[in-house]
Order: C-alpha cells, then structure tokens, then sequence
C-alpha cells in the first residue's frame, strides 16, 4: 500500500497536487493538521478519484471537525496520527511516542512543527513527521511530503520527498 502524507498545508492545495501527481497512483492520503480546509475542499484535489482521506486537526484547523488525533489501521500496521500540538511536539516526542506505545502502535505521523522527520530510534515504532507542503522550517526550508510504504507483515518504509 503506497501512501501520501502530507502536513501543514494550510489552504495552499497547488503543493499537495504536486505531490499527488508525481506520486499517484497512492492507496490514501494522511493529512496530519492545519489543512484549514475540510475534507470535501480537500478532497478536490484528487480530480474525483475514490481514495481514503484521513485528517486530523491542527491548531489552525478552527472551521473544521477532525479529531486532534486518531488512531487507524492500514495494511496491518496500527498508527498514531496527531497534529501533535497537544502532545507539545516542539519540546520533542516523548508523549507522542509514550501514547502511541500505549495503543500497541507501530507508527506514528504528527505534524505542527514544519520540520520533516524520520526517526527509528525507538524499538517497533517509527516516528515520522512530513514537514510541511507550504511553510517548511528546516535548514534550506524546501517544501516537503512523505511516500509511506506498507505491506503487512513487512517493517513500513518511509520515503521523505521534495517540491
């Protein structure tokens, strides 16, 4: 299963199609917050193509109703999705990674920081962050997505892409 994920968008859907054109066919798209769209808005970006969409809501997502985080199941891998503001992923990941360990969760994405991560260190969970698709953060500040590779059974792969 080939997954997009994508976070910190804020309204700019141009970046997201990018992305989804060079990537498509995907299986799903993981929005992690701050879309500051809903799902229907958001969901124009896929030209009509019957996809599962999963969002949550970010700290700039005040018009929409999306779960701060949640937890889905995709390809027999458990994962924590989370804006990641409520688990105050500036100071770092220990709550995040303590509640996705909680729910026996093999990843988990977050979002709100505009910084992309890829982080292995923590033994059964990979901990992942897009960056963001509008307003990156890091050195060099390039706009940036993952490719989420799963198949069950197999450890998940993550691919940190570019625009």
């Amino acid at each position: 299963m080939k997954v997009l994920v994508v976070s910190d968008t804020h309204g700019v859907d141009v970046n997201v199609a990018i992305a989804l054109d060079r990537e498509w066919p995907v299986d799903a798209i993981l929005h992690l917050g701050d879309s500051q769209e809903d799902e229907e808005e958001f969901r124009e970006i896929t030209a009509g193509e019957d996809i599962p969409i999963y969002m949550v809501k970010g700290n700039c997502d005040y018009f929409v109703d999306y779960p701060p985080a949640r937890i889905i199941e995709l390809s027999g891998h458990r994962i924590l999705m989370a804006h990641g503001h409520g688990y105050y992923v500036n100071f770092g990941t220990r709550d995040l990674v303590a509640d996705a360990e909680a729910n026996n969760c093999d990843i988990t994405i977050y979002g709100h920081t505009h910084r992309p991560e890829i982080d292995e260190s923590h033994d059964g969970l990979l901990v992942l962050n897009p960056g963001s698709l509008s307003y990156p953060r890091q050195e060099g500040r390039r706009k940036s997505y993952m490719i989420l590779n799963l198949e069950d059974g197999v450890q998940p792969d993550a691919e940190l892409k570019f625009i």
